[in-house]
């Protein structure tokens, strides 16, 4: 259209208006010429006039007719409310990072400049550093939390506590793991779906949550919605609802389909190191047994759980929360039947590693049957003592093997063959079996190593059960990071569950940990503290997802890991790719 064009077929009636009231007021026409010439009748003539003097008036600072355009920035109110929202957060001590995170979840369209001049005009002073016990005892902020649905992946940009968080989805797409949950049977709701259900139970544990028992601020985290494919986490109610629709027959379909994953990508050696560890109840149930508890130095009324772990990798292969005491004898071989149930895992377990009270001589017999090589702990009497004291000094050798915090340490061992009761061929026999004497190893007593393998020399076989006193102490450790020593149900298929998804968050650790080479040694824990625990902004557009870490120490390393990953595409952000950054400011 040409100029000409445009204001010859346009006349709007603003500028009829002024037309009309110019010729009225300025040129002194007459008011029925100036109605006729403009094509009003003289009534609505005189009501414009009328309302352009009272307009005047009333608004001597106004434009009538043109609008004042104001350099800068537009002001946005916020809303009515927020300001006393802002202040009330801050005076429990909540920073402006927590409170701009919690605001923004419920839809305030707000930034962190206006929070950060609103509690400084306030007169709020910087708060004080805050360790994480301080931070987890904040009082929850009053606000309603959005319901969860699935994210909508629009253009926008918001804070978050967790953008470390946002590190384990390249290993969730890498190995499989996502379309593994898809096909795993496990329950999904009409908004929800089943990737997005387990992730979101995922996200709490690898971000460290102690209990779901409230909505916290995991509830308003858009971070953890994200890694969820969600816009924010489901309450407490929902997670309690979902756990106890799933079975013990579920979570075993998953731990195998686990297995497989791991056989393929190598990360299972020839060796797997079981163990018994004890998740307390903390109530009165009569069908509950009471079992051991070495951390607290008692019997509780519990669950025993047994773990099956790599001493290599790292990776938990197995879990099972429903052992009772007249079947834990025969557990050893539950897990052999589960390795072997894999299409391609027959061949490649030759090695158990257990202590001495996991299963007895008869079990022993029968792994021996099987061609599966054993190495355990022999109970030690008063009379076995005795003899293992009276052996000649010179039949004893030294030996060096590995210790906590890779140093070394001089032991003596001593080998032999001997018989056990229980431990026979199938024709009835006693067989025969290895024994290696350990002293010098800090314990009162000598320890008593036990196994089939008659090939092996003392030094490696030394080795081979010293390595799972350190996986013991890894388990302890992860018991406690993901907090299954504080399972607040009695429910044994619940507890089973909650079990599952713990070995589910520590093997992506462990998936993670390895790529970072020399941090691969680190527990689970200091993981989440050196690598996770990072706060970010987020930023969603058509191309992809940007993530802006703040500024620490560690950052350069988790950028340089994530950079292998940042051509991956996610079916769950519709074939966007995951970019991480770091931000230009702390």
């Amino acid at each position: 259209m040409e100029p000409f064009e445009y204001f010859a077929s346009r006349d709007p009636v603003i500028k009829k208006k002024y037309d009309a009231l110019r010729d009225f007021y300025y040129h002194m026409e007459n008011a029925d010429c100036v109605a006729e010439k403009y094509g009003y009748t003289l009534s609505t003539f005189y009501s414009l006039t009328k309302d352009f003097r009272r307009f005047l008036n009333q608004n001597p600072q106004e434009d009538y007719f043109f609008i004042s355009k104001h350099q800068g920035r537009k002001h946005k109110e916020p809303g009515v409310g927020v300001d006393q929202l802002i202040i009330d957060m801050r005076k429990k001590n909540y920073s402006a990072e927590d409170i701009l995170q919690s605001l923004q979840a419920t839809g305030k369209s707000i930034s962190y400049q206006y929070v950060y001049q609103l509690l400084r005009s306030e007169g709020f002073a910087k708060l004080p550093r805050r360790d994480k016990q301080e931070k987890a005892s904040l009082e929850t902020p009053k606000l309603k939390a959005p319901v969860s649905e699935p994210i909508s992946l629009q253009k926008e940009s918001f804070i978050t506590s967790s953008a470390g968080l946002l590190c384990f989805l390249p290993y969730i797409h890498k190995y499989g793991i996502g379309k593994l949950i898809e096909d795993s049977g496990y329950p999904a709701t009409k908004q929800i779906s089943t990737q997005s259900s387990i992730l979101s139970f995922l996200a709490l544990k690898l971000n460290n949550i102690r209990r779901y028992s409230c909505d916290d601020l995991w509830c308003m985290d858009r971070g953890c919605g994200l890694f969820a494919g969600l816009n924010v986490l489901p309450k407490n109610a929902w997670f309690s609802s979902y756990s106890h629709r799933v079975t013990r027959e579920t979570n075993l379909a998953f731990l195998k389909g686990l297995h497989q994953i791991w056989i393929d990508n190598g990360l299972l050696s020839d060796t797997s190191n079981l163990d018994f560890t004890t998740i307390p109840y903390w109530g009165d149930d009569s069908h509950l047994e009471n079992n051991w508890s070495g951390k607290r130095n008692k019997a509780l009324s519990s669950m025993l759980t047994v773990l099956a772990q790599d001493p290599d990798s790292g990776i938990i292969d197995y879990g099972d929360a429903d052992i009772r005491h007249k079947n834990e004898s025969a557990v050893v071989l539950e897990y052999l039947d589960f390795y072997r149930q894999t299409a391609r895992g027959n061949q490649d377990l030759k090695y158990l590693v257990f202590d001495s009270k996991f299963t007895n001589y008869e079990n022993l017999s029968r792994l021996d049957d099987e061609h599966i090589k054993f190495i355990t702990i022999r109970r030690r009497g008063k009379k076995i003592t005795e003899e293992i004291h009276n052996i000649p000094g010179g039949k004893w050798k030294k030996i060096r093997v590995e210790s906590s915090g890779l140093k070394k340490r001089t032991i003596r061992v001593y080998d032999d063959t001997i018989t056990l009761p229980g431990y026979k061929d199938k024709q009835g026999k006693a067989k025969p079996i290895r024994q290696v004497a350990i002293t010098g190893h800090g314990k009162i007593k000598p320890a008593l190593i036990i196994t089939n393998d008659f090939v092996l020399n003392s030094e490696a076989l030394v080795r081979k059960y010293a390595r799972r006193w350190l996986v013991e102490k890894s388990i302890s450790e992860q018991v406690d990071f993901f907090h299954l020593n504080r399972v607040s149900s009695s429910m044994v298929i619940k507890v089973d569950f909650d079990l599952t998804m713990t070995i589910l968050a520590h093997n992506i650790c462990r998936l993670f940990a390895l790529d970072l080479e020399r941090y691969a040694h680190l527990s689970d824990e200091k993981i989440y503290e050196k690598f996770v625990a990072i706060q970010g902004k987020v930023s969603i557009n058509t191309k992809g997802i940007v993530v802006d870490m703040k500024k620490r120490r560690d950052l350069p390393l988790i950028l340089e890991t994530m950079k292998n990953y940042e051509n991956l595409r996610y079916d769950c952000f519709k074939g966007r790719n995951m970019k991480f950054k770091g931000a230009t400011s702390s």
